[in-house]
């Protein structure tokens, strides 16, 4: 376990809540300085590139991101720069299996790939992105399944690329997807991880089914379908434990307890919101909307988890809508 004093300096974990998507637009807004006119970005650059400094400079970008619109244009665009952070993700392969990856290795690569994460959003960079097929080199990331901490950063900042990647709805980014292993990546750390990790892979999840291309290949097979299903039963399976003690307190407590203390289930709502949002879209096919009407976790449809969504109608009316759909079956 880390003291306070060592705990390093990880960047901060994605959002997919977050629309604040840096460089999405890049350009757009007047109000950001141009990265191309601070000189200490190119002082970094170099560090990065001729290795005097490497880990710093790995560090200060990092610092940089949500500072400039055309960072990632910098990044991609500059001699030697990609081919860096490349190297610094490799460098980690050896440390996956046996599991020996140390707090500051994955702090540092794990600052490589928030600048990653960086280009992946950028719209001008995002398909230059794709073609060298770079989420490729993180899928080692996601397919550990060691518990310590520096592993579970690491699956979670991998994650993070990869939701830049499809936060913006953009069809080449799923059709690319589609044709690697990120969903059978997903469904594992949805299973294993922590509750940021899942909450993250089940972002992507529901990404690629609200893609027209993501629903048919989910529901091309009833294998593919039924362990998409399968996953998710497990995490309502998970979910209803916090559920049902929240509840029992509520009765417990009388009536007026969920007023008087507000519910400390956030994240768990969170994660159960996706879950939802997912179920909802797999209904949008006909013959997945059948087996639902059998498998469809029970807790989903007695008012298991009323106190959790109590304060988020929308996913209120998104369960709602689900349990109509399947009813229709």
């Amino acid at each position: 376990m880390l003291s306070a004093s060592s705990q390093p300096n990880f960047p901060a974990p994605f959002n997919p809540n977050n629309n604040n998507t840096t460089a999405n637009n890049s350009g757009s807004n007047e109000s950001k300085k141009r990265a191309l006119s601070d000189e200490q970005i190119y002082q970094w650059l170099s560090e990065l590139v001729t290795g005097n400094n490497r880990e710093r400079a790995l560090l200060e970008l990092g610092k940089k991101r949500e500072q400039y619109d055309d960072l990632a244009l910098v990044l991609w665009n500059s001699y030697g720069v990609m081919a860096v952070l490349l190297e610094e993700i490799v460098s980690v392969y050896p440390f996956l299996n046996p599991p020996v990856l140390t707090a500051s290795v994955s702090n540092r690569v794990c600052n490589a790939l928030a600048l990653l994460q960086c280009v992946a959003s950028n719209s001008h960079t995002r398909t230059l992105f794709l073609s060298a097929n770079l989420p490729l080199y993180l899928y080692p990331f996601l397919s550990t399944s060691a518990r310590q901490r520096s592993f579970e950063y690491l699956r979670l900042t991998s994650l993070g690329v990869i939701g830049a990647l499809v936060k913006n709805d953009t069809p080449d980014v799923i059709n690319f997807l589609l044709t690697t292993e990120i969903v059978p990546l997903c469904l594992n750390i949805m299973e294993i991880s922590s509750e940021l990790s899942k909450t993250v892979a089940i972002f992507i999840l529901q990404k690629i089914l609200l893609d027209q291309q993501g629903l048919f290949y989910i529901c091309t097979t009833y294998e593919r379908f039924h362990t998409v299903a399968s996953v998710l039963s497990k995490m309502i399976e998970q979910l209803n434990v916090p559920a049902d003690r929240s509840n029992q307190q509520n009765q417990d407590s009388g009536s007026n307890f969920a007023v008087s203390h507000p519910s400390p289930l956030g994240s768990s709502g969170r994660l159960l919101k996706h879950v939802v949002r997912c179920y909802l879209r797999l209904s949008d096919n006909l013959e997945a909307r059948k087996a639902l009407a059998n498998i469809l976790p029970e807790p989903l449809r007695d008012g298991t988890f009323s106190t959790l969504l109590q304060d988020d109608p929308a996913t209120k009316k998104c369960l709602t809508q689900l349990l109509q759909n399947i009813s229709e079956a």
